[in-house]
C-alpha cells in the first residue's frame, strides 16, 4: 500500500514538474507573433507632359529667280508689228484702239492690218481677257456690228499659226498681231506697251 501511494505521488510530482515547463516556455498552444507588414508608399503623381514648342522657320523673302523669270517671259504675250512700222511704244489704250478697230491708221498713215490668231489658241484667250474684254460670242457679235455699221471695212484677218502669223506680219506693211514672246524672230518689231517688254515687271499680257 505505501508502495501504490509513494508511485502516485512521484507520478503527480512528474506532471507538475511538465506544466510548470510548458508555461514557462510559453505554452504548447500560444501563437506566434505577426508583425504587420508596411503600408505601401504612394507613388508620386507625375505632371502631364507638356509638348514641346517647335521651332519656327525663319521667313525667307521670295525673290524671282532667272529661271522664274525666263519662264514668265516665254508666257507672255508680245505684241508684234511689221519691221518698218515707224512706232515703238503705244499706250494700253492705244493698243486696245487698234485691236477694236477703232484706230485704223498708224501716226505715218499707213493702214492698219490687224491678224488675230483662230480660235482655241492660248493667245487669243488672253488678248480676249485682256485687251476686248470679251467671250468668243461677243468678240463675234462686236466685229459684225462694226462691219453692219460700216465703220470698218472688215473684220479681222485669221491666223492659224504663230508661224503664219510672223511671216504674214513680217511681209504686210502696218501689220500688227500677237504672238507667244519666246516665239518672236527677227524679221518682226516687238512693240513696248507703256513701256515695258514682255520681260519685264509689269508687263500686261502675261
Amino acid at each position: 500500500m505505501s508502495i501504490l501511494i509513494s508511485g502516485r505521488r512521484a507520478a503527480a510530482g512528474s506532471l507538475a514538474a511538465t506544466i510548470m515547463l510548458l508555461v514557462a516556455c510559453g505554452g504548447a498552444t500560444s501563437k506566434p507573433e505577426t508583425t504587420a507588414a508596411p503600408a505601401p508608399t504612394p507613388e508620386p503623381r507625375s505632371e502631364p507632359a507638356v509638348p514641346a514648342k517647335r521651332p519656327t522657320a525663319p521667313r525667307t523673302e521670295h525673290r524671282a529667280t532667272p529661271a522664274a523669270s525666263a519662264a514668265s517671259e516665254a508666257q507672255a504675250i508680245a505684241i508684234v508689228v511689221n519691221p518698218h512700222t515707224s512706232v515703238n511704244n503705244v499706250s494700253f489704250d492705244e493698243l486696245r484702239r487698234l485691236f477694236m478697230g477703232d484706230q485704223q491708221f498708224w501716226h505715218d498713215h499707213s493702214k492698219v492690218t490687224l491678224l488675230v490668231r483662230a480660235p482655241t489658241a492660248r493667245e487669243r484667250s488672253i488678248v480676249l481677257e485682256r485687251i476686248y474684254h470679251m467671250d468668243e460670242e461677243r468678240f463675234h457679235e462686236y466685229w459684225i456690228g462694226k462691219m453692219f455699221r460700216a465703220e470698218v471695212a472688215g473684220g479681222p484677218k485669221i491666223v492659224y499659226s504663230t508661224d503664219m502669223a510672223l511671216n504674214l506680219v513680217e511681209a504686210i506693211r502696218g501689220s500688227i498681231t500677237f504672238v507667244p514672246a519666246s516665239a518672236v524672230t527677227s524679221g518682226v518689231k516687238v512693240l513696248r506697251i507703256d513701256g515695258k517688254l514682255p520681260s519685264d515687271p509689269g508687263y500686261p499680257l502675261k
